[in-house]
């Protein structure tokens, strides 16, 4: 006796069982007869080097074009957004500065802003924090549009893309180390204001670093911009228009990149962006290669802005609200093993008073209540707009918070820029999204 089975049969020791599915057997038949043997459902991770992490590419193919597109996501789900219900308003910055682990900083302040809005002590914030976080903002803008190039270079098959995109990454990298004592997960931005000040030496480092970009910016030009085989890799392919990105809610890149100058740093200003000389850089190309050419520009303008950020900073202020039952400690001072605070600041709390210890170690266990009530608050992020929803019951923690994040609505967008192509084009149109699956899954 043989010991293969049928399609769809398994031995077992009572012998072999058979597993039938389907519906009425006519509709079977039409429906066998009317396929085509050509069009297969291919799965394009969740492991894979082009998706930008975990993400699940579900394509339909016929032959070489896709049919049909369709992103599977949730692999990198975290519980971020539910993990703040059990942690105070201030502990929330260290959990939503891991969400999209490239604009760290942009999580930070859109979360904050909402839960000063709640507070109303926005217009109490002092100039000096606001100016620090629009000069955090701008690097991080700069080195998020870093990797988008970076790693859609190497998607391509230029390497040498990535490895300069990856080496300038570092420059702002190493100014956020000096900054915060991070390069990433920083918890720097703090409801009422920052955790601390600028350490000596800040400016020098900025202006250095201004003028190592702005050179090296000049050789992305040379390498890619105007490089025949770059354009014809990235030209008319991911397309979609104003009307596609006005249906599915597209900001960022890809909606500047379809014609529309709108940026919230200039449509709903935050942190003092109206008072700043910028350009918002638009293209009318709708595609791969006008998303690149968009984020090009944006971090020259990130630049010039980060230039006027440096010379107000010079003058000295306030990084934190003044109302103590609010501010956390901002005049931190690092001890003499570079890790703990100077003994020279655990005096100053110590000896100031029993009260003022007292009401220092409640602020810092219990946390400050926030009045009841919800409030959004945006900010244009590396990505596109990056809202915070925030609700209060009046209590010590959140009682709800939930973020717009742009990378999952722009993925929606995956459908539109991919279906009628070619499935080498899958990858360059998602690199052009430039997703973050830590923002996607929270």
């Amino acid at each position: 006796m043989s010991s293969t089975t049928t399609p769809g049969s398994r031995r077992t020791t009572e012998g072999t069982v058979y597993t039938v599915t389907g519906g009425d057997w006519d509709e079977v038949v039409e429906a066998a007869a009317k396929a085509d043997d050509e069009r297969i459902i291919v799965n394009m991770g969740p492991q894979h080097p082009s998706t930008h992490g975990v993400l699940r590419l579900i394509l339909e193919i016929d032959g070489e074009t896709v049919t049909e597109a369709r992103c599977g996501i949730g692999y990198l789900h975290t519980g971020i957004e539910k993990n703040l219900e059990f942690r105070t308003w201030t502990q929330g910055t260290t959990f939503v500065t891991r969400m999209d682990y490239l604009t760290p900083l942009f999580n930070e302040t859109a979360y904050c802003l909402g839960v000063e809005r709640l507070l109303g002590i926005e217009d109490d914030v002092p100039d000096r924090a606001n100016i620090v976080r629009v000069l955090l903002m701008e690097l991080n803008r700069i080195s998020s549009h870093l990797v988008a190039i970076a790693t859609g270079g190497m998607e391509l098959g230029s390497t040498t893309i990535m490895i300069y995109g990856f080496r300038d990454r570092e420059l702002c990298l190493d100014l956020f180390e000096l900054f915060t004592g991070l390069r990433m997960n920083h918890a720097f931005v703090r409801p009422g204001g920052l955790a601390q000040d600028l350490p000596p030496g800040s400016l020098d480092a900025l202006a250095e670093f201004v003028k190592t970009m702005r050179h090296n910016l000049t050789e992305y030009d040379k390498l890619a911009t105007g490089n025949p085989i770059f354009r014809a890799r990235m030209k008319d392919v991911g397309h979609l228009d104003l009307t596609g990105c006005m249906a599915l809610g597209a900001t960022g890149p890809i909606l500047r990149s379809a014609g529309l100058p709108h940026d919230l740093r200039k449509a709903q200003p935050y942190c003092g962006y109206e008072t700043y000389d910028f350009d918002i850089p638009t293209d009318d190309g709708c595609d791969s290669y006008g998303r690149f050419l968009i984020r090009m520009a944006e971090m020259r303008e990130s630049l010039r802005i980060i230039e006027q950020c440096a010379e107000r900073l010079r003058e000295p202020g306030p990084v934190m609200v003044a109302d103590k039952k609010i501010a956390w400690p901002a005049q931190l001072a690092q001890g003499p093993d570079g890790i703990g605070n100077s003994l020279d600041h655990i005096r100053e709390i110590m000896g100031t008073s029993m009260e003022a210890l007292i009401h220092h170690f409640k602020l810092v266990t219990e946390g400050f209540r926030v009045p009841p009530g919800q409030a959004y608050a945006a900010v244009e992020s590396a990505k596109g707009e990056l809202g915070a929803h925030v609700v209060s019951d009046g209590g010590t923690r959140p009682f709800r918070v939930h973020f717009r994040d742009p990378s999952f609505t722009n993925l929606q967008a995956m459908a539109a820029m991919c279906e009628g192509g070619q499935v080498a084009d899958v990858i360059v149109a998602v690199a052009s999204i430039d997703p973050v699956m830590g923002g996607v899954d929270r």
